[in-house]
């Protein structure tokens, strides 16, 4: 039995969005456009006057050649493309719907996406994705929905959401996430929909920052109350909002975006004055063994004035007693 779309469960007038609307084609483009196989149309899949290109359930292995801007909407779930190349989609520019669901997808390329400017719902949902390289969804400033549901997630980078400024709906149920990196849902200023249901919380000083924005934003997961941790032993099963900030108090407080800044920039810098720093010394210290050496050397190849036999050894008060008798004679 399919699974419902993530993405069908919000009633969105994508047809409206468009800035070729289907109404301004003539009838024999319209009819021509229905036919599995016609022009605009990608092998292998069914096309609907709309726009919308169903290859759903057709045993696919990767993304169907000839993609063009008249498709919106590309239904490719229930199939078995496992990777997404860069430029998978190239050609259809003006996609407004991705379904992905289902196609055992294990690799996402950072680039898979390029091209899909317009792109505003993409559902990825019950895949096998254990992680996402960073800038994978970077091309899709125009994203609404998104779903990542029922994958092998176990962390998720900020870098690979990056900023999503008008994203609203955010699933992340059943993966196996224990926690959300900081400052992963600070770039989604949109967001009033987050799924977190089915995955293994684990209460400790990671997951704070999730406690933080779940407290400023109660309206976006009306489940958090029902959000419980499976770790450790004596906070299982205790509810994510039950923690204040108080509860994290014994935790080091994360630095702040400026002050990583200035660490990072910093700290090339006063390692390289360190190692300049190092070699001086050494050098100066290579130096002045060298020249004691040299005084050694020299010492050594200096030749001793033997003493005199017809006079008796020079008194140790008047070292120059010896000399001075010398020059008289």
């Amino acid at each position: 039995m399919r699974r419902p779309s993530f993405l069908s469960q919000r009633p969105l007038l994508l047809l409206l969005l468009s800035p070729w609307p289907v109404w301004t084609q003539t009838p024999a483009a319209a009819a021509h456009w229905g036919t599995q196989g016609a022009p605009h149309c990608p092998e292998a899949c069914a096309c609907a006057p709309d726009g919308q290109a169903n290859c759903s359930g057709r045993a696919l292995l990767a993304v169907p050649a000839g993609l063009s801007r008249p498709v919106r909407a590309l239904l490719l779930d229930h199939n078995r493309v496992r990777v997404l190349p860069p430029g998978a989609f190239v050609g259809a520019g003006a996609l407004l719907r991705l379904d992905l669901r289902e196609n055992g997808l294990r690799w996402v390329h950072a680039r898979a996406f390029w091209g899909l400017g317009a792109l505003q719902e993409l559902d990825l949902g019950a895949n096998q994705l254990e992680t996402l390289v960073p800038g994978t969804f970077a091309p899709l400033r125009a994203l609404r929905v998104l779903s990542l549901a029922d994958n092998q997630l176990a962390r998720l980078e900020p870098a690979a959401l990056g900023a999503l400024p008008l994203l609203g709906a955010l699933s992340l149920q059943d993966n196996d996430l224990s926690a959300l990196a900081p400052g992963l849902l600070a770039g989604l200023p949109a967001l009033n929909t987050l799924g977190l249901r089915g995955n293994p919380w684990a209460c400790g000083c990671a997951l704070r920052p999730l406690c933080a924005w779940l407290r400023r934003h109660p309206r976006p997961a009306p489940e958090a109350e029902t959000l419980l941790c499976v770790s450790p032993g004596r906070l299982t099963l205790s509810p994510l909002t039950a923690f204040s900030e108080a509860a994290f108090s014994h935790c080091g407080q994360p630095l702040a975006p400026r002050d990583l800044a200035v660490v990072y920039a910093l700290g090339p810098v006063s390692f390289l004055a360190s190692l300049a720093a190092c070699m001086a010394l050494g050098s100066v210290f290579t130096a002045c063994r060298a020249r004691r050496r040299r005084r050694a050397a020299a010492a050594r190849l200096r030749p001793r004035r033997l003493p005199d036999p017809g006079r008796g050894p020079a008194s140790p008060a008047d070292p120059g007693s010896t000399e001075n008798a010398a020059a008289q004679a």
